[in-house]
């Protein structure tokens, strides 16, 4: 028997593919769903400084929460506000808590304090989104859930930037992974995607949903339902 010539591998489109002993290989992932690592952040840089103004406080059953060291109500929100935020990154603790734990607790009592800090709050919810870090995204569509909700002018106060953000919903929009956390046992990425742009939707203004449809095609309208 001849012996069979072996396949010489080619990419596409190249000269290499028009011979005929080649074989052609096709294009490499996209990797759009692969998990990005995160700059070490602010939050992790103060805490290891001694600078937070927060400590870890343990509970009964093993529990953990966070304790204030100053009062909370005199906290500068243009500076801690974006330092917690920036902080969703984190997946280890006690970085992680204090993230989570602090922006919940600065967004419930912040009221008019919060708006003008909007646009220093973009590029942290990027960043964590970009991870696409399954953990940090699920703590990032709550901490944005609590934020449109927290004062009055927010959600029209995020219209501007929605561009800067959704890229992210757009490719997991449709993710069915489980967020595997107690909050949101039952719900995947998507649902907590699809949440989250119904109520930028709800809270955003008339044109909210021309901006949303832009970035995130398949999304449809919850104001007509």
């Amino acid at each position: 028997m001849p012996k069979k010539r072996s396949e010489l591998k080619a990419e596409a489109f190249t000269i290499k593919a028009t011979m005929k002993v080649a074989a052609v290989v096709g294009p490499p992932s996209a990797g759009a769903f692969k998990e990005r690592p995160a700059k070490p952040t602010m939050l992790r840089k103060y805490y290891h400084r001694g600078d937070l103004p927060v400590v870890v406080n343990h509970i009964g059953n093993g529990g953990r929460a966070i304790k204030w060291k100053v009062d909370i109500y005199s906290l500068d929100y243009h500076h801690y506000l974006p330092l917690f935020f920036d902080g969703l990154c984190e997946t280890t603790f006690p970085c992680e808590l204090f993230a989570r734990q602090g922006i919940y607790e600065l967004l419930k009592i912040g009221g008019p304090k919060i708006l003008p800090v909007i646009p220093q709050l973009i590029i942290p919810i990027r960043n964590a989104m970009n991870t696409r870090n399954h953990q940090v995204m699920c703590t990032t569509l709550r901490a944005i859930q609590q934020l449109l909700q927290s004062a009055d002018g927010v959600g029209e106060a995020m219209v501007p930037y929605l561009g800067r953000i959704l890229t992210v919903f757009n490719i997991f929009k449709n993710k069915n992974e489980n967020c595997g956390d107690e909050v949101g046992r039952e719900k995947t990425i998507g649902d907590l995607i699809n949440e989250t742009l119904q109520m930028f939707e709800a809270y955003g203004g008339p044109e909210t949903y021309k901006v949303i449809k832009y970035m995130v095609p398949t999304y449809e309208s919850c104001m007509n339902k």
